[in-house]
C-alpha cells in the first residue's frame, strides 16, 4: 500500500552554521528504519564532524557546491553531481563555498545517531 507523506520534519542538524535537514522519509518522519530520504540545506561556511557510518549514504548535489572530505582524498560535488560514501568510510561534508548547498541525501539503512559515528 502507497503511503502518502505530506510533509518534511524538521531534523536538528550537527555542525555550524546552521544547516537544515528535512526528512521525507525516515525513522523520524516515517518510521522508516530500511532507508531514509533527506533534503538539506546548508549555509556557506557549514561544516560538521567527520563520521563513520554504518550506512552508505548516496548524495545529490541540487544547488550550489557540497565539499567532501574522505580518508585520502578531497571532493568538491557540483549542482548535477553525485557522491557514494559506502558503510565504514569516513567522510566529512561542509560547504565552504559563498552559495552554500542544496542537496538530497539518501541513506542505506536509514540515518540514525546511533549508527552515524561521529568523530
Amino acid at each position: 500500500m502507497a503511503i502518502f507523506i505530506e510533509k518534511p520534519s524538521i531534523i536538528k542538524a550537527e555542525g555550524s552554521p546552521v544547516k537544515t535537514i528535512e526528512e521525507f522519509v525516515g525513522r523520524v518522519n516515517s518510521n522508516e528504519d530500511k532507508i531514509s530520504i533527506a533534503r538539506m540545506t546548508s549555509p556557506s561556511g557549514w561544516s560538521e564532524p567527520g563520521q563513520r557510518p554504518q550506512f552508505d549514504e548516496y548524495t545529490v548535489v541540487l544547488k550550489g557546491t557540497l565539499h567532501v572530505n574522505l580518508e585520502n582524498s578531497e571532493l568538491d560535488i557540483r549542482e548535477g553531481q553525485a557522491v557514494i560514501a559506502r558503510a565504514g568510510e569516513w567522510v566529512r561534508y561542509s560547504t565552504p563555498a559563498p552559495e552554500g548547498a542544496e542537496y538530497v541525501a539518501v541513506c542505506l539503512p536509514a540515518f540514525s545517531p546511533d549508527n552515524v559515528h561521529r568523530d
